[in-house]
Parts: structure tokens; sequence; C-alpha cells
């Protein structure tokens, strides 16, 4: 039997007690932002329970953390303050605890339909690392390029492939995203194309959001890596592939990435994601010493990508997958990242990369379900091989408990025509 809140919580609603993930909101235009957490069909103003002096734990009775506008300053306490946050609100959220419950002034103030607000960036991005660590996307990749006689490299296997990605273009879910122009490749002797990219695409991934940064020069040991990772948010790493195609030889991905990066508003942590734990897959060849965790694990976090297509009321299923087919943890990622001595920040997001399943129908990218544009997909009626302008793309994520669900919310952007 799950946990019970005095808020109405529905049984198929990604929001029980088990989960209050965090986010920032504005209550209504012109408002400030503010710190919050989901439960059920509502949000839980934090700023408000923290002004009413209900955050008494020894950690967080002085902070002033939630009267922020974004989740950084929080993100930067650790765990501890984490963990005492979370039994302070299933505490006072929970349908035998008066203090809110029974308080109808407080509660009006401090309880905000989640319908009513708008929902922002939960942190301020500093930097923002995109890495390629599925196996099964890396290996459809290198099928379509490279053959497949040598699909992937030799260094995929030995450590975490990744790219500094663009933190000015992360946006939250539910803003346009307008196609981008760029270079595409000659064909014979004709000079470079260049306009509106031709091959739109959406990427399938998570983002780990950093909590306690490192100092620069000192790594973050394996072991000690979650300590580091406040949770996840679904995100979309919309991909030109075309322009990416052309100019990401010799030095990788730039304009064909750049011009907007999606994720989900709302982040689930790892203390609710506990009960998702599962193995990671084997590694082979086995780490290097820096990256063996004594515990490698992943999360059984189910996924899918949903495309409305434009002038469609209806939108359509296109993949399902999950998050454990992830081959480098991310733990292994943020070592990974700190190894030469790189400091991170809280707030920072590290891109799982594109999370696809072993077999058709679960890919991760149209450039996958289509075979590079070999294969077009039907939806209703119409078919695509990547985006058309007016195209919706919606991600979905969630972990299926006894009696609850444990959800990200979804993680939507829609595709506006190149400008003239």
């Amino acid at each position: 039997m799950g946990l019970k809140s005095f808020v109405e919580v529905q049984l198929d609603s990604q929001f029980p007690l088990e989960n209050l993930p965090y986010g920032v909101f504005r209550p209504s235009p012109g408002c400030e932002a503010r710190t919050g957490v989901a439960i059920g069909d509502y949000v839980l103003d934090l700023s408000i329970i923290a002004s009413a002096g209900l955050f008494d734990g020894p950690l967080l009775k002085n902070s002033t953390c939630f009267n922020q506008p974004n989740l950084n300053k929080f993100l930067e306490l650790g765990r501890p303050a984490w963990k005492e946050a979370r039994a302070t609100l299933q505490k006072l959220l929970s349908d035998t605890e008066p203090t809110l419950r029974d308080d109808a002034s407080l509660r009006q103030n401090a309880l905000q339909l989640m319908d009513k607000v708008e929902m922002l960036l939960p942190v301020a991005v500093g930097d923002y690392t995109d890495f390629y660590s599925n196996i099964n996307h890396a290996t459809n990749c290198g099928l379509m390029f490279r053959g497949s006689e040598n699909p992937i490299k030799p260094n995929w296997f030995c450590l975490p492939i990744a790219y500094h990605g663009r933190a000015s273009s992360i946006v939250v879910s539910g803003t346009n995203i307008v196609r981008p122009r760029g270079q595409d490749r000659p064909k014979g002797n004709s000079p470079p194309y260049f306009g509106p990219s031709r091959k739109m695409d959406f990427e399938l991934e998570m983002a780990a959001v950093v909590g306690p940064g490192n100092e620069l020069g000192k790594p973050v040991d394996v072991n000690e890596a979650a300590d580091h990772i406040f949770g996840l948010v679904l995100m979309n790493d919309w991909s030109a592939r075309d322009i990416q195609g052309w100019e990401c030889v010799p030095l990788g991905p730039f304009l064909g990435k750049s011009f907007g990066t999606t994720i989900s508003p709302w982040i689930v942590t790892l203390d609710a994601l506990e009960p998702f734990v599962c193995d990671a897959p084997k590694q082979n060849p086995p780490p290097l010493p820096y990256l063996a965790e004594k515990e490698s694990r992943n999360y059984d976090i189910e996924l899918e990508v949903f495309i409305k297509p434009t002038g469609q009321e209806q939108s359509y299923a296109v993949t399902k997958s999950n998050f454990k087919h992830l081959y480098w943890t991310i733990s292994q990622q943020l070592a990974h990242h700190t190894v030469n001595g790189c400091n991170l920040r809280p707030g920072d997001l590290l891109g799982s990369g594109t999370m696809s399943g072993p077999e058709p129908g679960t890919y991760g990218s149209l450039l996958e379900l289509t075979w590079n544009g070999t294969k077009p997909l039907s939806l209703g009626g119409v078919t695509r091989t990547f985006i058309e302008d007016g195209d919706e793309v919606i991600f979905t994520g969630c972990c299926k408990g006894n009696d609850y669900t444990v959800g990200f919310g979804k993680c939507s952007g829609k595709i506006l025509p190149s400008p003239t």
C-alpha cells in the first residue's frame, strides 16, 4: 500500500507522496519565480512553507534556499539536506499530519493547481555536457555511417564519450523550437547547401542534475559520485542531422545541436528513484579502476515518445524504451567528467545520450526508427522520416511501483518554420 496524502492523488497520478519532484513555477503572469514540489494535481509552494517556519530541521531551519528563483542553492546543500527536506515534506503532506492539513489559510496559499501555473526551468544551468553512452544507439549509428565491420570505435568501450553542449539554449517543456539553418554536405562539385535543416530529429535522453560541485583540480571518486547528483529530468536533445553530419568531422557537433535542448520541468530525485534501482549492463572490457564501481546501478524508467503531426489533434506513439539500457552509468559519467580536474557546479546538466532499446520500435531517434529516412513511419494517415514544421514531439517517463507511479511529467516541444 502506497503512502497517503491529505491532498487527493489519483491512482494513475505521476506525482504521489513517494515522488515529490522539485520544480520552479510562476503562480500567475508577472509574479516572481518560486520553488515547489508536485503532489497530485497541485504544486506546493516551498517559499510559503519555508516562511511559515515548517522546515525546522537542523540543516534547513535558517536556510533561504527555498526563497530563490531557482533550485541551485538547495542543490548545493547536498544529500543530507535533500533527505531532511524530503522527510519534512512527506510528513507535512501525509494524511495523518494536521499542521498543513487543518490550516485552511496556509493550505490555500501553499497549494496551487498545477494547470494554473507556469512552469519554468528548475535550475540555472551553468554548463551542459551530452554523453554518448547507449550501446544500441552507438551501434545503430555506426552501422549506418561506418559499416558492419567496425560500427563502434574501440575507445567507446573504455570511456564515456561526451561533448560540451550549449547551456544558453536549454529550454523548459512547452517552448517552441525554431527549425535551424545551416550547411549540408555538397553534391558533386556544387558548393554546400545552406538553408533550413531538412533532417530535424529528436533524441530521447534523460539528464542528471548536478548537486554539490567539486573544486577545480579535485576529481570525484566514482563511488561517491551519486552524492553529487540531485536527480533526473527528461531531455530532448534536438538534432539537425544534416547540419551535424557535415560539420562534425573533425571536431564534433556544433550548429546541428546548439539551437535547442528541451527538458522536463520536474526533477525527480535519486531518493524517489531508489525503489527502481536495477543492475547496469555488464561492461566488457572491465572499466579502468577510476571507473570501477563497487555497485553498478541503473534505474528502471519506462520512456515513451509521441509525435503529434501538424494540423492533427491526436498524437501517436513512435517508440518505447527504458533508461536501464544506459551502458555507462550516471556515476561513471560524473566521475569521468571530473577525473581531469574539471569542476562541476550545482545545476549543471549531464545528458545521458540517446536511450535506444535493442530492437526496432525501441530506438530513441527518428534517425534510427526510419534508418536515416529510408523507412518512413506512418502516423495517422501521414508519414514521417524526420520532423516537419508544426509537429510536436512529446516525451514521457515513469517508474511503476506497487500501487503508485513515480513520473516525470512530460517534455514537449513544437518545431516552428525557419525564418526566411
